[in-house]
C-alpha cells in the first residue's frame, strides 16, 4: 500500500535521525539520486532540532538571533535523454515533526498517497502531481512547500535562493520530492544551512557545548588534586599511579577536544574533522588503559604480584582489540557519513564493543572475587577493606548501567519521531559522568601518599605471603603495627612453607 510504504519510509528516516543526526548544519549534497517511496521519489535533505527564534516574528529583517533553513544553490539535473519531455514541478518539503499526519491524502478512503492522483485533482483538493498537505492547525503558514520546474529542454533547473525562519521550537525534516515518472534518474546538487539561535549546532547537539565545558572544569579540578599529591609524594610512586596519571591527563585533553570541536561546530556548521578524530582517539585511548587498570588492579598488580605472568599477553589483545573496535564506532559516529548509516549497519559495529565491554566485567569480577578469598583467608584486613570498598564501587557502576541501558531502550523505542530531542543530549552525558565518579573513586583510593611504597610488592620474606594475593592499596598505616604483617614468632612457619606459597604463586600468573 502506498501509504504503508511511505509511512515507513518516513518511520525510517526518523528513527535513522534519532540516533545519527548528520555531522554538519550545513547539508550538502552531492548529486544524490532521488528513490521511488510510494507513487513519490524522495531524496531526504536533513533533520535537526530547532529552537525558536529569539528575534521578533514579525521584525523580517533581523537575522542575527534567528533560527532558519536556507536553501543556497540547489540544483536539480536529468539526464540528456530526458530533456525532451516535459516535467512536473520539483518540491521542497519543509515539516515540523508535529505535522506528519497532514502530509499526504487519498481519495474516497483508498490508498494514501503523497502525489496528487487523479481522482484528488478531480475532487479539487490538489492539483495533479502536487504535494498532497494540508495547512498545519498550530501556523496554517506550515507546511512549507515550494518547487521548480524544468523549462523546455534544459538539463538543469536551480531552486531560487530562500531562508525559512522557524518561529516554533521542533523537529524539522526536509525533503525533496517530485511526482514525475520521467525524472527518475534526477540528481540533486547544493546545500541548506540549518542554525539555531546560538549558533549552527543542531538543537540536540547544543547542549553538549557547555556540559565538555563543565567537564573540562571538572577534569581541571581533579587534576589539580591528583597532580599536587603527585608532585608531593613522586619518589613514592607506585606504576599503577602512573597508569592513573595518563588516565587522568588523557580526559583533560578529551574534554578540551570535544569542547573545541562544538564550539567550532556551531561557529561555522562545519564540523573539524581533525579535532574531531584527536578527540575520539583520546577518549578511545582513555577508555581502553581504564579498563586495563581496573582489571589490573582487580588481579592485584604492582603490590601482590610483581607481573600479571602469562595473563599480560591476553590483557594486552583484549585492550588492543576494544581500542580497534571503540575507534571504529565512534570514527563513524562523530566523522564518517553518519546520515547514511543504517541501523543494520550500527549494530554491526556497536555489538564487538558491548561484547568486549561485558568480557571485560566478568574477568574484573571474577578476578576480584579471587583476590578477595585471599585476603580473607589470610586475615588482612587493611588490603581486605580498601578492595571491599573498590568492590562495591565496581558494582554500583555495572547497576547503574545496566539501569541506564534500559532507560536508553525505554527512551529510543518511545521516540521514534525524535520529539523529545530537547532531552536526547543526556544520554551520552551520562556515560561521561559515569566514567568520571569511577575515575574519582579511584583516585581517592589510591592517591599518591607517603606511605605507598610500603604497600609495592617486595622480595623479601617476610612478605612472602603476599605473592599469593591479588590486592592494591595505598591507605596509610596506623600507628600501631598493621594486621598484614605477622609477628616474629609466626615467621618461621611461614617460611617453612615457603615452598607452598611460591607453587602458589605460579598458580595465579597462570590464571
Amino acid at each position: 500500500m502506498l501509504k504503508f510504504q511511505f509511512s515507513v519510509f518516513l518511520l525510517s528516516h526518523l528513527c535513522l535521525c534519532s540516533v545519527f543526526i548528520t555531522n554538519a548544519s550545513v547539508h550538502e549534497y552531492n548529486g544524490e539520486k532521488f528513490v521511488s517511496k510510494g507513487n513519490a521519489f524522495v531524496v531526504h535533505g536533513g533533520s535537526e532540532g530547532i529552537y525558536s527564534s529569539f528575534s521578533d516574528p514579525n521584525n523580517l529583517s533581523a537575522y542575527a538571533d534567528d533560527s532558519y533553513i536556507r536553501f543556497q544553490k540547489i540544483t536539480f539535473r536529468r539526464p540528456k535523454e530526458s530533456a525532451n519531455f516535459s516535467s512536473l514541478p520539483i518540491h521542497a518539503l519543509v515539516f515540523e515533526v508535529e505535522d506528519r499526519e497532514i502530509i499526504g491524502g487519498s481519495a474516497y478512503g483508498g490508498q494514501r498517497a503523497v502525489c496528487c492522483t487523479a481522482d484528488l485533482a478531480k475532487l479539487g483538493v490538489c492539483l495533479e502531481g502536487g504535494i498532497i498537505h494540508r495547512p498545519s492547525t498550530m501556523d496554517p503558514s506550515w507546511p512549507k512547500v515550494f518547487g521548480i520546474s524544468f523549462s523546455g529542454d534544459d538539463e538543469v533547473a536551480t531552486l531560487p535562493s530562500k531562508s525559512i525562519r522557524v518561529t516554533k521550537t521542533g523537529m524539522y525534516n526536509l525533503y525533496f520530492i517530485h511526482c514525475d515518472l520521467n525524472l527518475k534518474d534526477l540528481t540533486v546538487e547544493g546545500k541548506t544551512i540549518w542554525k539555531n539561535p546560538t549558533g549552527y549546532l543542531p538543537g540536540r547537539m547544543a547542549p553538549l557545548m557547555n556540559f565538555y565545558g563543565f567537564m573540562s572544569l571538572a577534569f581541571v579540578i581533579l587534576g589539580i588534586f591528583w597532580f599536587s599529591q603527585y608532585a608531593r609524594f613522586w619518589r613514592e610512586v607506585l606504576p599503577l599511579q602512573n597508569c592513573i596519571t595518563l588516565v587522568i591527563t588523557l580526559g583533560m585533553l578529551e574534554m578540551a577536544l570535544w569542547y573545541f570541536d562544538y564550539a567550532e561546530f556551531n561557529e561555522s556548521g562545519i564540523r573539524p574533522v581533525g579535532i574531531t578524530m584527536w578527540a575520539v582517539t583520546f577518549g578511545t585511548i582513555k577508555r581502553t588503559i581504564a579498563r586495563i587498570i581496573i582489571l589490573m588492579v582487580s588481579m592485584g598488580y604492582g603490590v601482590v604480584r610483581p607481573t600479571l605472568g602469562g595473563l599480560t599477553s591476553k590483557v594486552v589483545m583484549l585492550g588492543a582489540t576494544f581500542f580497534l573496535a571503540s575507534e571504529v564506532l565512534e570514527l563513524v559516529e562523530n566523522v564518517g557519513a553518519v546520515s547514511d548509516l543504517s541501523g543494520k549497519a550500527r549494530l554491526f559495529l556497536v555489538l564487538p564493543v558491548a561484547i568486549l565491554d561485558a568480557f571485560f566485567i566478568l574477568w574484573i569480577f571474577t578476578s576480584l572475587s579471587s583476590t578477595l578469598s585471599k585476603l580473607q583467608a589470610r586475615r588482612m584486613v587493611v588490603k581486605l577493606d580498601i578492595y571491599r570498598k573498590f568492590t562495591n564501587a565496581l558494582a554500583v557502576a555495572v547497576i547503574v548501567s545496566v539501569g541506564w541501558i534500559c532507560y536508553e531502550l525505554y527512551f529510543k523505542s518511545n521516540d521514534v519521531y525524535n520529539e523529545r530531542w530537547q532531552n536526547a543530549w543526556i544520554i551520552p552525558a551520562f556515560w561521561q559522568v559515569l566514567s568520571f565518579s569511577l575515575l574519582c573513586v579511584i583516585c581517592v583510593l589510591w592517591a599518591p601518599s607517603q606511605n605507598s611504597m610500603r604497600y609495592a610488592y617486595s622480595d623479601e620474606g617476610n612478605e612472602d605471603f603476599d605473592k599469593d594475593d591479588t590486592n592494591l592499596t595505598l591507605i596509610k598505616p596506623s600507628t600501631t603495627p598493621s594486621k598484614d604483617f605477622r609477628s616474629a614468632p609466626e615467621a618461621k612457619p611461614l617460611q617453612s612453607s615457603n615452598g607452598a606459597s611460591n607453587g602458589d604463586l605460579e598458580e595465579d600468573k597462570t590464571e
